[in-house]
């Protein structure tokens, strides 16, 4: 192979001779480069041209992970909720428990005080009222409904205990002033004979009357006039059909002439029970009931036990 130079400087014409060998030699390099750089602005064009793709793919999943962790925090956030709102529940019913419980004392109290039950009536809320006013209208926080169910919850059970102790009390008091001989020993009756000495209504001589009589009518209830336990019931001479009470402080009441009895030995009776049914038995004109008191073994005049009231 020749190769023609030319050159407008050059006035002579001339060739050279290359060989096979040189002219690879020197093409070689020369389409190497071509296509280096052929290959190198391909990449750097498809790069180009795919960046906005990638740019595009890496923000979706980041957004989708960010939504992936606020689902994960709400609904963590949902279940903390909900075990307060089970806590604040279980709170709720323990004050209404407490809240049944004060009422049912507080109608005792007014049954055992004899207080007017139309005044203190537990059913019904506690009237109240005032002017609407929407300028200092707030929502409650959560925090301070609790807070102030903590405190409601102190102030009732301060009020229960309170309640507790002004029964027991009551009760006490009820309870002394049960266990002494107070009124007649009849629902309804008339004393139609007093302690001390009498015409006797058999012999028409003078003889002591250990107690009194309240006369009333047949099979009406003889009641027992203290808290105690029936220590006779039964026939006993001069008395018919007898019972016996002993109470405390060394007191003993006797009520004689039933027509029926109806306590037994052993019994505990209460003030006002009745024990026994009016009647004639033994000793007796008539329907009334034989009333003694007597005190560590001696009687006494039951006059001012009859009048005081239960």
């Amino acid at each position: 192979m020749k190769i023609i130079l030319l050159s407008r400087f050059c006035h002579k014409k001339g060739s050279r001779p290359i060989s096979p060998f040189r002219l690879l030699f020197t093409l070689v390099p020369l389409l190497a480069l071509l296509m280096g750089g052929s290959l190198w602005a391909g990449y750097r064009w498809g790069m180009s041209s795919q960046s906005p793709q990638t740019a595009a793919g890496s923000t979706t999943e980041a957004v989708h992970n960010l939504l992936l962790t606020q689902r994960d925090e709400l609904e963590e956030t949902r279940g903390r909720t909900q075990e307060h709102l089970d806590a604040l529940a279980l709170r709720l019913g323990q004050m209404q428990s407490h809240i049944m419980r004060i009422n049912a004392l507080g109608e005792r109290l007014v049954k055992m005080g004899k207080l007017d039950e139309a005044e203190f009536n537990f059913e019904e809320e506690p009237a109240r009222g005032g002017i609407e006013s929407t300028e200092t209208v707030q929502s409650v926080s959560l925090s301070e409904l609790v807070s102030e169910m903590e405190q409601l919850s102190l102030v009732i059970t301060d009020r229960q205990h309170k309640l507790d102790l002004m029964e027991g009390l009551i009760r006490d008091k009820r309870m002394s002033e049960e266990l002494l001989p107070t009124g007649r020993p009849v629902e309804k009756g008339w004393v139609s004979s007093r302690y001390g000495y009498r015409n006797d209504p058999f012999t028409g001589k003078k003889a002591f009357h250990y107690g009194v009589d309240v006369a009333g009518k047949q099979d009406s209830n003889v009641v027992a006039v203290a808290s105690g336990i029936v220590t006779w019931a039964g026939e006993k001479s001069g008395f018919g059909e007898l019972v016996e009470v002993r109470h405390s402080g060394g007191y003993v009441t006797r009520y004689g002439h039933n027509h029926k009895i109806l306590v037994k030995p052993g019994d505990l009776v209460f003030q006002g029970q009745p024990i026994a049914l009016m009647g004639s038995s033994g000793r007796s004109t008539g329907p009334h009931v034989h009333f003694e008191i007597a005190r560590n073994g001696k009687t006494i005049d039951p006059a001012k036990y009859l009048r005081a009231k239960r």
